[in-house]
């Protein structure tokens, strides 16, 4: 969307996403891209409050390796939300599609799988200069914007999904 401003703060700032730790898991490849990333996305949780202490980094080999990660580290259950940071940009073979649609669709799967949230922060960039306007540049950081969805996803499991109590009644559409 060209002219779109980048998203730099939360509607309302989460109440209680800021107690719980956050992992950040970024690819390696494309290694100064993604540290910027990194950067704005471990700067936009301490803007809300986020603890570094609260906050573990994990370095993977690229960007298709991001999910089983994410995954790995949802399943531990130490995380209220984990950020995906890293950076895939296309080249002159068709290995830009099946990496930047791996890293989507493991992401995704590995989010409903352990109804952890999990934010997208991987620039998926037709050449190294948009990757860099998407990092800090013209275009935003989309690493602060995936930790600000993070936030956003982990307050809206703690106070819509994990603490309603459940209904006893079955939908019409259940069996018995």
């Amino acid at each position: 969307m060209a002219g779109r401003a980048p998203r730099t703060a939360l509607t309302s700032p989460p109440r209680g996403a800021s107690r719980g730790r956050f992992a950040v898991v970024a690819g390696r490849f494309n290694e100064a891209i993604t540290k910027k990333l990194l950067d704005g996305a471990v700067a936009a949780l301490a803007a809300h409050g986020v603890s570094g202490d609260a906050v573990e980094i994990h370095w993977v080999p690229g960007s298709f390796e991001i999910a089983q990660a994410a995954r790995a580290l949802a399943a531990t259950r130490r995380f209220v939300a984990v950020v995906c940071v890293g950076t895939v940009i296309r080249g002159s073979t068709p290995h830009f599609e099946y990496v930047s649609g791996a890293a989507a669709h493991g992401i995704t799967h590995a989010a409903l799988a352990t109804r952890v949230p999990m934010s997208f922060g991987v620039i998926t960039a037709n050449t190294e200069e948009q990757a860099w306007e998407r990092a800090g540049g013209t275009v935003g950081n989309r690493g602060e914007e995936a930790a600000l969805a993070a936030l956003d996803m982990a307050e809206f499991m703690r106070t819509q999904v994990r603490n309603r109590p459940r209904s006893r009644r079955r939908a019409r559409w259940e069996t018995k």
